[in-house]
């Protein structure tokens, strides 16, 4: 298989996401959202969800980067698509079962992920980008979990991960504020790997993918997989939070969210708070 023929091939079945393949057996996944700092729309959240399977079961894969395209790793989820959750129960179960598949396909995925985090880093795109085995972040980058912020409880991957990478104390600090992080902070805390200079980043992400693609593939794939069973025991805590966070969607607090941020001003919560 050439170096083209790859990228093209997950192209055709994964439209909204790009890809190329800058090393010998290394897939690079690219959010592209031109003008939206590569938000989350509904075909890449599909697409983004169901990748993952496809690179499971590929054997031209042996190690993968996902990254941004420009000087942005991603937004999070588009703003109208976090509408149409609110008003449109059918979208709010797809999508609550598309961040299930995201977060499990990505943790289950024997191939080895590397994540390569610039500008910001929020929402659905933070979900691979501190899921990924190596992730990696710009000293500059700005890491937030937003749910709070926009009326939501913290789904997604953060009742899975954050504890684990950071502890319990500064996970409930950064996820009930939405406090956001640089790079080096977030390097010192323990949420991601390692921090290099901005220009350094993507320099850095393809290089550490080349060795692990070029690593016994069995020897990497089985210590992913027993590594990951930390993730896998605390699924019911991500199932939960999960539930609660869509539960969220068809509240009050997410409206008055979804406008704030749209009006750009502090948000003014008065929804029914569970006794």
């Amino acid at each position: 298989m050439t170096a083209t023929q790859m990228p093209e091939r997950y192209a055709e079945t994964h439209p909204s996401l790009e890809f190329d393949q800058p090393a010998d057996g290394v897939l690079r996944i690219v959010l592209d959202t031109p003008g939206k700092l590569n938000a989350v729309d509904a075909a890449m959240h599909r697409d983004l969800s169901k990748v993952w399977l496809t690179i499971d079961q590929d054997p031209e894969v042996r190690a993968v980067v996902v990254r941004g395209a420009g000087d942005a790793f991603s937004s999070g989820g588009d703003l109208a698509l976090v509408e149409s959750m609110t008003e449109d129960f059918g979208t709010r179960i797809q999508v609550h079962r598309e961040a299930r598949d995201l977060v499990y396909n990505v943790v289950n995925c024997a191939k080895p992920v590397v994540s390569a985090m610039a500008g910001p880093a929020v929402g659905a795109g933070l979900v691979v980008g501190l899921l990924a085995d190596v992730s990696i972040a710009a000293r500059s980058a700005r890491i937030i979990d937003g749910h709070t912020r926009l009326g939501v409880a913290a789904g997604d991957h953060a009742a899975i991960v954050w504890p684990l990478l950071c502890g319990l104390a500064k996970a409930k600090y950064h996820l009930l504020l939405c406090e956001p992080l640089t790079g080096e902070e977030a390097e010192r805390i323990g949420l991601v790997s390692l921090v290099v200079d901005d220009d350094r980043l993507h320099d850095t992400a393809l290089e550490v993918a080349t060795r692990l693609a070029a690593g016994s593939p069995s020897a990497i794939r089985w210590t992913k997989y027993a590594l990951n069973q930390w993730l896998r025991l605390a699924g019911p805590a991500f199932d939960t939070s999960l539930a609660l966070e869509f539960l969220g969607f068809g509240g009050p607090d997410v409206r008055e969210g979804i406008a704030s941020l749209r009006a750009k001003r502090p948000p003014n919560f008065d929804g029914p708070a569970p006794e």
